[in-house]
């Protein structure tokens, strides 16, 4: 019957809505909404999914496009849907976690556990589903306006997010009542806005949604993808079921096999193939890997007496496996037999990245927690990447423990176990699996390293791995990143491709400290001293510089002409920049009171810590463009007193000047700045000439 049934008949109720498991809570999401009406049937929705979405990020689900995440992401949006009903515009749904622990946190103590987790969680997927909201509904919004005639004032306004706080469905006037396949597609495509949410929305007005439009326009795109990728057209191949591929692959990198088919790249069927030709060849028996479990597939080559084919890649489609190949001499036929050669260093490189990866695995399930769940992987020769559910980034310190842990299991040299068992005989030793995958009735576990008594990893795996885990040499971790909301990468090297990363870096830190002339242990404190003193002599430079500027600018206001009343003063300065230019127009103008001012610095040096690093690029431009043909860079800027600004702008008149030297700039009405790069020495003094009756022109109209 269920708990919430028993519950209500222990309790004589007569909805599962008013047993004590949802009473309080409605009570609460009523009180944080400010809804009277305890009936609503939008208060029980969201209470209802509030305990749905908080167990599922309880057992390790993230927001996600597939599977059990995709799941959890269309309860979360349905329930904030009905939070925006009652008229909740801000983040709410994050904040029920904390009455759902008062209700049910003593029966699951993991739901108190796990609590800032679970809130962390939902509220990142309600911000993200907000910022959905707000870019979709305005075409969304557009769209069913120009559908329903008249009802087109009753539709949110463009732009608005209430689009989930529409009310009562307003039945078309007028017009077409089925929202176009592109429309629902440029929703879903460019502003991920769901399609179950379109659908929604549109029905909400009377409207049906063309979804096989949709779903032409989803296939094209598909299309696209695959033509786009480099071995994809074995996906179009309508093999023969028969047609099957016996892997020989975990005990030899080379074995025999005879051609079964021949195919073009694009799928046509081929009898035999000459030199030069590119082919898929489909062996009945084959050492190579097919593509499959994030294990990249294998390469090598393909040879006998009469010819010899490289391998470029193996992909598996079924029971078969396709080896799509080059021939470089020969000619090859269906039915000819024919010796395989995996690229042996290629494969080692390969399967040392796949063992670590699963002691990664097991580690980040220790170090980071049993919610970690494996997202996807990508297993090559000379890195490995990994990706897994996590709802914030893994620490310095949380990275360098899961490091010393797999190099510990490394160091432990124990042996992999590689057993084929009845799927049953698996989940009931601990195998991990990957949720969303098919197994058959028997699975290869793949168990490595130890921890007392027990095996430290155990996964379902087809792919290639290690005898020992010492075999892998050396793991370390390369880099850390976010790839969506709740969702981490990992990557890293291991073996020889550790040992050169160590080597490269070694080479590094004592580069730096032959320069320095310290000791690698000294070098902290020896580049924070360095970093000190610089930024001393750099605060001692600008203090100079405003010096500089003061004094320059008594010398400057003593060049300045009565233009229309107004004192106008143009001038090329040298040495100065942006900072100091600045500083110095605001002390010419409360020296010469109504006034206009431009000045250009030729060699301008910006130490603002915001463009620091541009202006060092853009100084090492100019010095080659003098090489080449004398270019220098300008800068300008303009000032203006504020009771001219009513007549000239500053941004008018800087862009006047900047023109005429082929460049731009912007700024406030009462002060702005350009920039130009210069090869006509005869063109700055020209630009700076054509400000006075600029000036005029404006300040005596």
């Amino acid at each position: 019957a269920g708990l919430e049934r028993l519950s209500a008949v222990l309790q004589e109720v007569h909805s599962n809505y008013e047993i004590d498991l949802f009473r309080d809570l409605i009570a609460d999401i009523a009180s944080l909404t400010g809804s009277g009406d305890l009936e609503n049937k939008s208060l029980r929705v969201i209470a209802d999914h509030i305990r749905s979405c908080a167990f599922l990020v309880v057992d390790g689900v993230v927001p996600a496009n597939e599977g059990r995440g995709y799941v959890l992401r269309r309860i979360l949006r349905r329930a904030v849907r009905h939070g925006h009903r009652l008229g909740l515009s801000e983040l709410f749904f994050y904040k029920l976690v904390k009455p759902l622990c008062k209700v049910m946190g003593d029966a699951y103590p993991e739901l108190n556990k796990r609590r800032k987790a679970v809130e962390k969680a939902l509220k990142e997927e309600e911000e993200q589903f907000i910022r959905t909201l707000e870019n979709g509904m305005v075409i969304l919004s557009e769209a069913m306006a120009g559908l329903v005639g008249d009802a087109k004032g009753k539709l949110p306004p463009t732009g608005s997010t209430a689009g989930c706080a529409l009310v009562s469905p307003t039945p078309p006037q007028g017009g077409s009542d089925t929202l176009p396949g592109d429309v629902v597609f440029k929703l879903y495509d460019t502003y991920g806005f769901p399609v179950d949410l379109t659908a929604d929305v549109a029905r909400e007005h009377g409207l049906q949604v063309d979804l096989d439009g949709f779903d032409t326009l989803m296939a094209r795109q598909r299309e696209r993808a695959r033509a786009a990728g480099g071995f994809a057209a074995q996906d179009e191949l309508q093999l023969d079921p028969s047609l099957a591929t016996a892997f020989t692959g975990y005990d030899s990198t080379e074995g025999k096999g005879r051609v079964l088919a021949l195919f073009k790249v694009d799928g046509a069927p081929l009898e035999e193939v000459g030199t030069g030709e590119e082919a898929l060849v489909l062996l009945d028996s084959s050492p190579f890997y097919g593509e499959s479990g994030g294990q990249v597939g294998d390469t090598g080559e393909l040879h006998n007496r009469a010819m010899r084919m490289q391998v470029l890649d193996t992909q598996k489609q079924g029971e078969a496996l396709l080896h799509r190949g080059r021939m470089a001499e020969g000619s090859l036929a269906v039915g000819d037999e024919v010796r395989g050669q995996v690229a042996a260093a290629e494969r080692l490189a390969i399967t040392l990245n796949h063992s670590a990866t699963h002691l990664m695995h097991a580690a980040l399930r220790n170090i980071l927690g049993e919610h970690v769940t494996q997202k996807g992987s990508l297993v090559e020769a000379d890195r490995l990447r990994f990706d897994f559910s996590h709802p914030a980034s893994v620490t310095p310190e949380e990275l360098a423990a899961i490091e010393d842990m797999v190099n510990e299991q490394i160091l432990l040299n124990a042996e992999v176990s590689k057993e084929v068992m009845p799927i049953a005989a698996a989940r009931e030793k601990g195998a991990l699996a990957l949720f969303g995958e098919k197994y058959g009735d028997q699975v290869r576990v793949v168990s490595m390293g130890h921890t007392g008594t027990a095996d430290y990893s155990i996964e379902f795996c087809g792919g290639c791995h290690v005898q020992r885990t010492g075999d892998i040499g050396l793991f370390k971790i390369t880099a850390e990143s976010g790839i969506s909301a709740g969702v981490r990468r990992l990557e890293a090297v291991t073996g020889k491709g550790a040992l050169a990363l160590i080597g490269q870096r070694q080479q590094a830190l004592d580069a730096a400290c032959a320069v320095l002339k310290t000791s690698p242990e000294e070098l902290p404190e020896k580049l924070q001293q360095l970093s000190a003193a610089n930024r001393s002599l750099e605060k001692q430079l600008r203090q100079l510089q405003a010096r500089l500027a003061s004094g320059t600018g008594q010398d400057l206001a003593e060049q300045a002409v009565e233009v229309g009343g107004a004192r106008l003063l143009t001038a090329e300065v040298e040495g100065y920049d942006a900072k100091s230019l600045r500083e110095t127009v605001d002390r010419l103008k409360q020296k010469l009171g109504t006034c206009v001012i431009v000045l250009a610095s030729s060699s301008a040096d910006d130490e603002d810590d915001s463009t620091r690093g541009e202006d060092e690029k853009a100084r090492g431009e100019d010095e080659k463009a003098r090489d080449k043909g004398g270019a220098t860079k300008v800068s300008l800027i303009a000032g203006i007193s504020k009771d001219l600004t009513a007549k000239i702008k500053a941004g008018d008149l800087v862009n006047m000047v900047a023109g005429k030297l082929g460049g731009k700039g912007g700024g406030r009405p009462d002060m702005a700045m350009a920039g130009a790069t210069v090869t006509d020495p005869t063109a700055l003094p020209k630009a700076l000439a054509s400000v006075q009756p600029w000036v005029k022109e404006r300040i005596e109209a």
